[in-house]
């Protein structure tokens, strides 16, 4: 996989365009409205609301660049379209460690990491090492405890609640 592709799933991606465009249609605009009241109020050096406004309209502005990389960059997988006995984006990976321990992770796309469920990134210590393995491989990952071996269980392509 080319690390500078956005690999993402289509729920990640309208996640993506949903921040984008309530950025765009909602909170940009209410806050130019909060900034031109409080540039009519006068002197802007002390203006509190002015000097706020400016700094969190050049926040969403920041962000409103980087969601558009994002989503220009995307390139949409959909884990129920891929059929493979390898791990690829989009799958989802029971493992066992070296405890006997069974974990399943999902390889999704950087913006729709979510440690509670188990989303990892594919380009994450974990993510990356299992990228290309099949059932019964193992792996071995430095992680910042130390060495993880884990062995692959069970391999599966379907349907993320991103």
């Amino acid at each position: 996989m080319n690390k500078k592709n956005n690999y993402i799933t289509k729920k990640g991606l309208k996640k993506l365009t949903d921040e984008l465009d309530q950025l765009i249609k909602v909170e940009r605009p209410e806050l130019t409205k909060v900034i031109a009241w409080a540039a009519a109020n006068g002197d802007r050096s002390e203006n509190a609301d002015y000097i706020y406004g400016k700094k969190k309209l050049r926040e969403i502005d920041r962000r409103l660049r980087f969601l558009t990389k994002r989503v220009e960059a995307a390139n949409v997988v959909e884990p129920t379209q891929v059929t493979s006995d390898k791990v690829l984006f989009g799958a989802t990976v029971e493992v066992m460690d070296e405890t006997l321990a069974k974990k399943t992770y999902s390889i999704v796309g950087a913006d729709e990491l979510d440690t509670a469920k188990n989303y990892i990134s594919w380009k994450s210590p974990i993510g990356a090492a299992l990228l290309g393995k099949e059932v019964g491989d193992s792996i071995v990952v430095n992680t910042p405890k130390g060495e993880l071996e884990l062995e692959i269980l069970k391999i599966e392509y379907i349907d993320l609640d991103t």
